[in-house]
């Protein structure tokens, strides 16, 4: 199941459906992976810096956050996703909004599936599977 949450913003405009459809099917290509529980939070950046301190110690804005909570074959975790940084990214990386808010909702799900982002290589490996998941996204392959 895949819900949306907002906190101390506004809810951002998702076809849900389209949405859930779309992460199943990239779940699913990465060993036949299913999806659990998956629970987007959208907030703001104060929301995401007091997640960031709490749980991981870190003093700063990010986008995402993902707690993991998979097993096996299936992906669940809470995901925490403040609009304020993905406004301030999309400006910074000249994309739409759009376009930067489903590479965020993408990206947690990669984290989840495997993928990582902080060591060596592994941005170039994390930035090409966002690329194909939207890929995936802008052509309705789903």
């Amino acid at each position: 199941m895949i819900s949306f949450i907002n906190e101390n913003t506004k809810m951002p405009k998702l076809d849900r459906k389209a949405v859930k459809a779309w992460i199943a099917a990239v779940a699913a290509g990465y060993e036949g992976r299913k999806v659990g529980n998956l629970n987007y939070i959208f907030c703001n950046d104060d929301r995401i810096l007091e997640v960031n301190r709490q749980f991981l110690g870190h003093d700063y804005y990010t986008d995402i956050i993902t707690f993991d909570y998979s097993e096996p074959g299936v992906v669940s975790g809470d995901m925490y996703i403040s609009l304020d940084t993905v406004l301030t990214n999309s400006s910074k990386f000249h994309t739409s909004y759009d376009k930067e808010l489903m590479r965020v909702i993408i990206h947690g799900v990669l984290h989840l599936c495997g993928i990582n982002d902080k060591g060596p290589g592994e941005r170039a490996v994390m930035e090409a599977n966002e690329e194909r998941a939207l890929d995936i996204w802008y052509k309705k392959q789903f």
